[in-house]
């Protein structure tokens, strides 16, 4: 099948990561990916939640959100309905824990690591885009301890990364796009380790269900665009 944007069917977005993209926070990135666009940042704060306190150990927590009109038609507000949609609170849930499964919290001392990732404009693919630009955001920020000496060494063990796999009228294709993920079969987000570790996958089938073999594939394409945005990762970060 052609793609809607003739791309290949193992292929990403163009993927661009600007550093720094505001000045107040201590780690912060603008990444696009194809026509979606999120402003990832990372805040330090020299405290931690209640149930953190005493024990010497830091946290990291994150907070999603979609700028009214980032889709085609204007969404409300979510504080204008009061609360968190479920969806932002599983997303929420899903950047922080992908985010400290590589962070030795031991080490941050009594603090915490708040990681805001917002949308600016969506076009599929908002969480695996949050993920891969919070952890560009968060490895700033401890870079900011570390060069206050308030870290003796960066508490991280690996990149993280994230992206979707789809099947779409019967094709397996790799980083899908709004039109192609509203009509998907199956429907996969995979977050992974620069190594190639999995941390999570959320794979749905809407339609027909799919066989062990279609999901050793789309690990496959998966792990193939990932390894892709790690190593943008690592090219961005090492840039002064």
């Amino acid at each position: 099948m052609s793609r809607i944007d003739g791309r290949g069917k193992e292929a990403l977005r163009p993927v661009i990561i600007e550093r720094n993209y505001l000045k107040y926070a201590e780690g912060s990135c603008l990444i696009s990916v194809g026509n979606t666009k999120v402003i990832c940042t990372a805040s330090i704060e020299d405290k931690v939640p209640p149930f953190l306190k005493g024990s010497s150990q830091g946290w990291i927590t994150a907070e999603y959100a979609m700028l009214p009109r980032a889709t085609q038609v204007r969404s409300m507000r979510e504080v204008t309905k009061g609360k968190p949609t479920g969806r932002t609170q599983e997303i929420q849930r899903l950047i922080g824990r992908a985010l400290r499964s590589v962070v030795d919290l031991s080490l941050l001392g009594e603090r915490t690591i708040h990681l805001d990732a917002d949308v600016i404009q969506a076009d599929g693919g908002t969480r695996t885009t949050s993920i891969t630009g919070c952890f560009v955001a968060l490895i700033d920020a401890l870079r900011y301890l570390v060069d206050h000496n308030i870290l003796s060494e960066l508490p991280v063990s690996d990149y993280v990364a994230a992206t979707s796999v789809g099947k779409v009228k019967g094709e397996l294709l790799l980083d899908l796009c709004y039109e192609e993920d509203s009509q998907a079969e199956v429907d996969m987000n995979i977050v992974m380790t620069g190594q190639g570790k999995l941390i999570e996958i959320q794979g749905t089938a809407e339609q027909n269900p799919f066989t062990r073999s279609e999901l050793e594939q789309m690990l496959d394409l998966a792990e193939k665009g990932i390894s892709s945005l790690v190593a943008l990762q690592r090219r961005v970060l090492a840039e002064k």
